[in-house]
């Protein structure tokens, strides 16, 4: 298998036999033991297991069964998914002596049926808070791009795996950004359903409030084709949604005829470097729209996110943060520690603004079907750096590469990162955002812009990278 192959190429190679499930699994497991030592996208291999499972695919296919749309394709999950044998890390110290899961979390098990093979576990920001991806416990992730800088977060790791092309597809986290930052920094194809819409079944908690499961890959009919399998209700998750499953892949040729898209403006054209804005005007120029619209008071929306984040993601590891404040990541600790000192009628202030915000938005996509954004306000930034200047204010990194997914997960909408390459020498991500449940609309876009070159996701060799440098 190819490093440039996408999932669907791989898997229709496998199905016409040009290949077999342990060829590609094979290959994947040698790109990662050669890579991976560099990029840090890894927290651990599951080399045995993984073969073991492609030569049953390949038993499977050889005696005329069908193991699925995804037989041999391999892929991998950001480590807060529950991966039956292994401690849940959830990019945590503490948590690396706990149990190791009886159970695969309903999303991998959902992939495995359809065939995919599980080849490892990815590194992140330490219990998902945080956008850069420099875990004080197991290390930086690297950019493909330019392994000096991150690859966001908080998943890195399943970002930038997809983006060198170790893997074709990978699992992630969204509750403030952590799908779409990654994705726009790494230059992939970063989906983030509806809130609700796939399963959280054996994935560890940040803010139950705000949390989504969202996928990387290099191709929209990857996205489209992972997220028709793994979405549907799910009686183990409480917020799943009971929406009947509506497969989105046959709208991938549907078009743009008959849609309304809009630009936002204001909040999110005050705070992007000017080549952010170039990609999302050349996004908005493919799709034949001049429109303008704003986000009501996002900028308030992005503090009440800021708000519900630090005190639920607080109360959560309150315990933890009593007896063993020395264990956590400092930079996580902090902001823990931080989160468990807000006034409760400063939290209960912003959940009544949650819901005024959601009712604006929601009249506002009476209006457009799409809106376009910036994913980040810059490309990606240095490894290390802590500070960035972004409208002509100086922010910090950590916090602040969020500050166009906040408003936007705030209230569960859907979302897809598209990469754009050539506004600079860095990818650049703009989000497509639609009204709840309209992710048919979201690949519809996406398509039309992969299929017009105006976005692309290459598997990027990170050597002639460093060969540059």
């Amino acid at each position: 298998m190819s490093a440039g192959w996408t999932a669907t190429e791989t898997a229709a190679a496998i199905k016409n036999r040009v290949m077999s499930a342990s060829e590609a699994v094979t290959a994947a497991l040698e790109r990662i033991h050669a890579d991976d030592p560099t990029l840090n996208c890894f927290t651990e291999i599951l080399g045995d297991k993984a073969l073991s499972q492609a030569a049953a695919i390949d038993r499977a296919i050889q005696s005329g069964g069908n193991p699925g749309p995804l037989a041999g394709v391999p892929f991998a999950v950001k480590n807060l998914f529950d991966i039956a044998g292994l401690p849940t890390l959830a990019g945590a110290k503490i948590n690396a002596e706990h149990p190791p899961a009886r159970t695969d979390a309903t999303a991998i098990r959902l992939l495995k049926a359809a065939g995919a093979v599980l080849v490892g576990a990815l590194n992140m920001d330490e219990y998902a808070y945080g956008f850069v991806t420099e875990n004080a416990h197991y290390g930086a992730t690297r950019n493909p791009w330019d392994p000096s800088r991150i690859a966001g977060g908080s998943s890195g790791g399943s970002a930038a795996a997809v983006a060198a092309g170790l893997i074709p597809m990978t699992l992630g986290s969204d509750t403030n950004g952590s799908v779409r930052v990654p994705a726009g920094l790494c230059g992939v194809y970063g989906f983030k359903p509806t809130y609700g819409r796939l399963s959280r079944a054996g994935c560890a908690a940040f803010v139950a409030s705000l949390d989504h499961v969202g996928l990387f890959t290099r191709s929209v009919a990857d996205a489209a084709q992972v997220f028709d399998i793994i979405h549907g209700h799910d009686s183990a998750d409480p917020i799943s949604s009971s929406r009947p499953r509506t497969p989105i892949l046959p709208a991938i040729d549907h078009g743009i005829d008959g849609l309304r898209i809009a630009v936002a403006g204001e909040y999110f054209e005050q705070n992007a470097q000017p080549e952010v804005l170039e990609a999302v005007a050349r996004v908005a120029a493919a799709l034949g729209t001049t429109q303008r619209v704003a986000l009501p008071e996002a900028a308030r929306a992005r503090a009440a996110a800021f708000l519900i984040t630090a005190s639920e993601g607080a109360a959560l590891h309150l315990d933890d943060l009593r007896r063993c404040p020395q264990d956590f990541d400092p930079a996580t600790r902090d902001r823990l520690l931080a989160g468990a000192l807000i006034p409760s009628a400063w939290v209960n202030r912003a959940q009544r603004f949650r819901r005024w915000y959601q009712t604006e938005v929601q009249a506002l996509f009476r209006k457009v079907d799409i809106i376009l954004a910036p994913s980040t306000p810059c490309a990606a930034p240095k490894i290390g750096q802590k500070t960035m200047v972004v409208g002509g204010n100086e922010l910090p990194v950590r916090a602040s590469l969020g500050l166009f997914t906040q408003p936007i997960s705030f209230i569960g909408l859907p979302a897809l990162n598209v990469p754009v390459l050539g506004c600079g020498p860095l990818p650049l991500g703009v989000q497509i955002i639609a009204a709840p449940y309209q992710e048919a609309n979201l690949v519809r876009v996406a398509a039309v812009l992969e299929a017009g070159g105006v976005t692309n996701a290459p598997a990027v060799d990170f050597r002639k990278a460093l060969a540059h440098a």
